[in-house]
């Protein structure tokens, strides 16, 4: 128990750092762009693309979403290997929680960046990164929610539409993905992993409340505006 509590610590500390890494801003910086003076003013992929280019913000959403998987694949492998030494089934609650402790690091150093201010992204890309690497139990319900994603974003041209839609899908993909996969008496003792899949929908519609509002509204921006006709609009 002290061990895996460490591991917690560990976990929630390394991952924040990690996903505390402002690509965006990075990647502005190195064209000469203070990226929150310009488009949305948001930091996350979409804005990248929108100002410098499309292939600078796909390496920005990879970047963001490397930021969740990796830290949260490493403690996996970690807490498997913590698992098998003292010969217990896995994950337990306390295997997820430390699990977990990664996933919630790496998005809350992505949306609450200690370098920009405790500003951030919304923090979508890397979500995204942490339910592929909660393997196998956020994986495929993960890979449904994105792919959700990208019908919806293709559909309606509206990023952040796809984004809320998916994010609010994932926990019934989650539930229904395990109870097949796992039977659902297992899945009920995920319970940690689904509070967890709850609070990050929760943070990123949160996020997206200005969104909500420009999409009631008809004021949105599409995929596809020029850059100039978004320059001065604040996310």
């Amino acid at each position: 128990m002290i061990e895996q509590a460490a591991y917690l610590v560990a976990f929630l500390t390394g991952a924040y750092l990690v996903g505390s890494v402002p690509f965006g801003t990075i990647i502005a910086r190195a064209h000469g762009v203070d990226l929150r003076r310009a488009g949305s003013g948001n930091v996350g992929a979409t804005n990248v693309g929108r100002v410098l280019g499309r292939k600078w913000g796909y390496l920005c959403f990879f970047l963001d979403v490397a930021k969740g998987l990796l830290p949260v694949l490493v403690a996996g492998w970690l807490l498997r290997g913590l698992a098998a030494r003292q010969g217990e089934g896995f994950p337990t609650a306390m295997h997820q929680a430390a699990w977990l402790s990664a996933a919630l690091g790496a998005v809350l150093g992505h949306v609450f960046c200690p370098w920009l201010k405790f500003r951030g992204g919304k923090g979508v890309a890397t979500a995204l990164g942490v339910v592929l690497g909660v393997w196998p139990f956020f994986t495929y319900a993960g890979l449904a929610a994105f792919a959700l994603w990208i019908v919806v974003t293709l559909v309606s041209r509206y990023v952040s539409l796809g984004s809320v839609v998916a994010a609010v899908a994932f926990i019934p993909l989650f539930l229904g993905v395990n109870g097949l996969m796992i039977g659902w008496r297992r899945t009920l003792g995920l319970w940690p992993l689904l509070i967890f899949a709850t609070a990050i929908m929760l943070l990123i519609v949160d996020r997206h409340r200005g969104n909500i509002q420009r999409l009631l509204a008809g004021t949105e921006n599409k995929i596809g505006r020029k850059k100039q006709d978004v320059e001065g609009q604040r996310e």
